[in-house]
């Protein structure tokens, strides 16, 4: 049973890690340091429990809390975050599937993690670029109260139904398969769309 509850743990923490990185390490930090999940972080997660460390995660949290409520700037802020969010979520998966095993499944958790986390965070900009499109910014303020909401209910459900967590995350791991590279091609032709706006119109000679 440990081994299922170190499995869904690992990939509770690099899918939400795709939705709100900085949400997860304060957790983590605030776990560690005050033991009020239920979930008891590894030894190599103590850094996140530093008071300093927390007070950096917490400020973290709360601009990226405000920032996914504007349109527009929860783009840009996905876009900076890309190289944070995915090696994070490697790391974080590796870090709960190899405490005190072998490297090789340090290895595994961390490739495994950082495709989770990447398909997650890659789904949410996608999702977010399309949402953009509309003019009226209740749709967007409605898909980030919503990752939120299933951002807290999934780390509970790994915690409380390690099992039932990862039956949930196999059709979604499937789904996210489908869509990720549907909507990386949705975002790219939205970027060069962009690139054509913004460029300057060419000079007509007189």
């Amino acid at each position: 049973m440990e081994l299922w509850a170190n499995l869904a743990m690992a990939a509770a923490l690099a899918w939400a890690s795709g939705i709100r990185l900085y949400a997860v390490l304060f957790a983590i930090g605030l776990a560690g340091r005050f033991d009020w999940l239920g979930w008891t972080p590894p030894h190599s997660f103590a850094i996140l429990s530093n008071p300093w460390v927390l007070a950096a995660t917490g400020f973290l949290l709360l601009v990226e809390f405000l920032a996914d409520k504007i349109p527009g700037i929860d783009s840009l802020w996905g876009i900076a975050n890309t190289l944070t969010r995915i090696p994070a979520g490697a790391m974080l998966a590796a870090g709960v599937i190899g405490q005190g095993d072998t490297e090789a499944w340090m290895l595994a958790g961390a490739l495994l993690g950082g495709s989770v986390t990447a398909g997650t965070h890659f789904l949410k900009e996608g999702s977010r670029a399309a949402i953009n499109t509309s003019p009226e910014p209740v749709s967007n303020v409605s898909a980030s109260f919503s990752e939120e909401a299933a951002m807290v209910g999934g780390l509970w459900l790994a915690i409380q139904h390690p099992i039932l967590f990862l039956a949930l995350l196999a059709p979604f791991v499937l789904l996210m398969i489908w869509l990720v590279p549907k909507l990386i091609s949705y975002l790219v032709k939205t970027v060069k769309r962009c690139a054509v706006w913004l460029s300057p119109a060419p000079r007509t000679s007189s």
